[in-house]
């Protein structure tokens, strides 16, 4: 009896989810750089920074120890929204498009961002958006 509780307890553990569970989606980091690939917060270039959701929502932002910025709670719903980062050096816009999925728990995925801006250049670095502002 003991060996078919063992077995059946990682079963139980995995599939006890059900409609209590919700998987928020993954946050978004941004690195500034210059063309020298120059972190802008770490040299003081860079120093008002904000991110407006389409409705003009302030989105909350996350300066980490290595000087990038986290955007908090984006991503969940199922369309897509429009952003604009506001700083003292360049603006920009962004748009996410993310979708609901389903699989053990609920909750909502990021599937794409798009960037739109004059003079910004943006590379899918190993989790984080390397944005190179020149």
């Amino acid at each position: 009896m003991k060996k078919i509780f063992l077995f059946l307890l990682p079963f139980l553990l995995f599939t006890a989810c059900g409609e209590d569970c919700y998987n928020a989606p993954q946050p978004i980091a941004f690195k500034f750089v210059d063309s020298n690939d120059v972190n802008l917060i770490t040299n003081g270039t860079l120093t008002n920074y904000s991110v407006k959701e389409e409705n003009q929502t302030t989105i909350q932002l996350t300066k980490t120890n290595d000087d990038m910025l986290i955007l908090e709670n984006v991503g969940a719903y199922d369309g897509t929204k429009n952003y604009n980062f506001i700083s003292n050096i360049k603006n920009f816009t962004f748009t996410i498009q993310s979708s609901e999925f389903k699989g053990g728990c609920d909750g909502y995925q990021i599937n794409k961002l798009t960037f739109t801006g004059v003079g910004i250049d943006v590379k899918d670095e190993n989790g984080y958006y390397k944005i190179i502002f020149q």
